[in-house]
């Protein structure tokens, strides 16, 4: 569990701060507001004591800490060498969510684009995707998707967690959501092909939020390695996809991946395929961490708490015999 708490709060912090350090100190430098706290040391600031207090499986000790020593729900401090201002508490994620391209927009260090190289901004990169996501999140989508998800569900409760009497919730839900998101993004379920993508995935998610330091060794190197690898492979699926699509052994509605080439522009504004991968990189990193960190959650709590558990079994019970009634 140690390992899940760190990897929430890594993703809430960094995507907190990024998001709010356009805020602090591109707007508020010249309004005269300060928020409390310290920058630390020149380049590293707070980078370790943020990352060490996760290292000890108590990652949240980091911004309670602060809470407590400035009085304050808004603190500054320096993390992976940038100045940034953290949100605390639901007024900041509420203040954060309404004021989305308004007060606050997303930005991203510079290192990520040794991760992501692309000719538009990640802020550029972000909008598109959006406008382009909502497709699948229609109704009709989603009645295409049950079908798939119950299927690779079914077959992963009866390989991984039947006849087990101790069971790994966290890496066996990672593993869980990557066939998923593979098979939902990309129409890959192979699993020889998924495996190919395991070691290198893996080294980009523990790397990405690791001090940007690109020398051989470091967490950050094997990320940047780990990226181009899968990179590589996907730029090979997509040229084959565009074959299938022309020659009508893929359909343009079947994934993500078919209606970015099918909607891709003319353009000077076209995607190039090592764009369309980076997107899909993307892709597969929120839809594989967002699912195994929250099925984990719900696991662990459901186990902490047998009323709940009871609860949440009869009501399912309840479900399925009013559907076959």
């Amino acid at each position: 569990m140690t390992l899940l708490y760190g990897c929430l709060l890594s993703l809430l912090v960094i995507s907190v701060t990024l998001a709010i350090h356009f805020l602090f100190y591109k707007n508020y430098r010249t309004s005269g507001l300060r928020p409390p706290g310290k920058t630390g040391w020149p380049f590293l600031g707070e980078t370790m004591e943020f990352l060490s207090t996760g290292w000890n499986g108590q990652p949240e000790k980091f911004i309670f800490d602060r809470i407590a020593r400035y009085s304050s729900n808004i603190f500054k401090t320096s993390l992976l060498g940038y100045n940034t201002a953290i949100f605390c508490g639901p007024a900041g994620n509420k203040f954060l969510f309404a004021n989305e391209y308004k007060l606050v927009r997303l930005w991203v260090p510079d290192y990520v684009n040794k991760l992501f190289p692309s000719k538009n901004s990640a802020a550029d990169e972000a909008v598109k995707m959006r406008k382009a996501f909502p497709y699948f999140l229609k109704p009709e989508a989603l009645q295409r998707y049950i079908g798939v998800m119950d299927d690779i569900t079914a077959k992963h409760f009866s390989t991984d967690w039947e006849n087990h009497e101790v069971v790994a919730v966290y890496p066996l839900i990672k593993r869980f959501a990557f066939v998923i998101a593979s098979r939902l993004f990309i129409s890959v379920d192979d699993p020889d092909h998924i495996a190919r993508f395991a070691a290198p995935f893996e080294a980009l998610v523990s790397g990405i939020f690791s001090i940007p330091i690109d020398i051989p060794g470091t967490q950050f190197n094997k990320a940047v390695k780990g990226a181009n690898h899968i990179r590589k492979e996907l730029i090979e699926i997509i040229k084959q996809r565009k074959i299938d699509l022309d020659e009508g052994k893929a359909d343009p509605k079947q994934d993500v991946l078919s209606h970015m080439i099918v909607t891709n522009d003319d353009d000077e504004n076209a995607m190039t395929d090592s764009d369309i991968a980076n997107k899909l990189i993307a892709l597969l990193l929120g839809g594989h961490d967002t699912i195994a960190s929250t099925c984990t959650s719900i696991v662990r709590y459901l186990a902490e708490l047998p009323e709940i558990y009871e609860g949440v079994y009869k009501g399912i019970i309840s479900i399925f015999l009013s559907m076959y009634r």
